[in-house]
């Protein structure tokens, strides 16, 4: 298995790793936002990008994005083919795209929106902590990728503040925390169920008739 710096030897893998992302997305229930082979295809042109692959075979993948001038990264798209999960592969795959960013935005914070629970205890472990979305870019275009994304409206309708998805954050320049042996998946899981019950509850009832009394 090789972990590579992407590039426009990889256009060949574009198809595959949007179809991959998607058909994750469906099998887990969860919202994602959309990319195009051509979005894939200019991660992998400008080096922002870490592919894995078997031999010839497309078997995992992470991008960067920039966002505020550089003020702010993101790793995402974080997929792992079907026929290479169970390997710890996911995690490798995000240590690399990790080092990546701080190697080519060393001062940038590095950020990360996910409903993933094994996603969320990776980002623990390489030093990303739970934030409320104002702390995350500003950067409209940004939230704009979340158009395509099936829970949209929760974002719209929490002023961009809440979703199900978790912000999580790297830091640079913060203190290192001491952090326990084990990741706590409980108080993930526990977040996340309420964020569920609380916005797909209020999603599922009826509007309010107009008028007062």
């Amino acid at each position: 298995m090789k972990l590579v710096v992407a590039n426009e030897s990889h256009f060949k893998y574009a198809q595959d790793i949007c179809d991959t992302i998607e058909e994750s997305a469906k099998v887990r229930g969860t919202g994602i936002a959309k990319r195009t082979p051509e979005y894939i295809q200019k991660k992998l042109q400008n080096g922002n990008a870490v592919i894995a692959l078997d031999g010839e075979i497309f078997a995992g993948f992470c991008y960067i994005e920039v966002w505020g001038h550089g003020k702010y990264v993101a790793n995402s798209g974080l997929i792992v083919h079907p026929n290479f999960r169970g390997q710890g592969l996911a995690k490798k795959i995000k240590q690399r795209v990790f080092d990546l960013s701080k190697e080519k935005f060393p001062d940038a914070k590095i950020f990360g929106i996910t409903t993933g629970l094994a996603v969320m205890k990776i980002n623990y472990e390489l030093g990303y902590k739970p934030v409320t979305f104002s702390e995350l870019t500003d950067d409209p275009e940004f939230w704009k990728g979340c158009q395509t994304c099936k829970n949209f409206d929760i974002l719209t309708r929490t002023e961009q503040k809440l979703c199900l998805c978790t912000g999580m954050l790297h830091d640079p320049k913060a203190k290192p925390e001491v952090k326990k042996d084990k990741v706590n998946s409980k108080a993930f899981k526990r977040l996340r169920s309420i964020k569920e019950s609380l916005f797909l509850k209020r999603k599922a009832s009826p509007s309010p008739s107009q008028g007062g009394k």
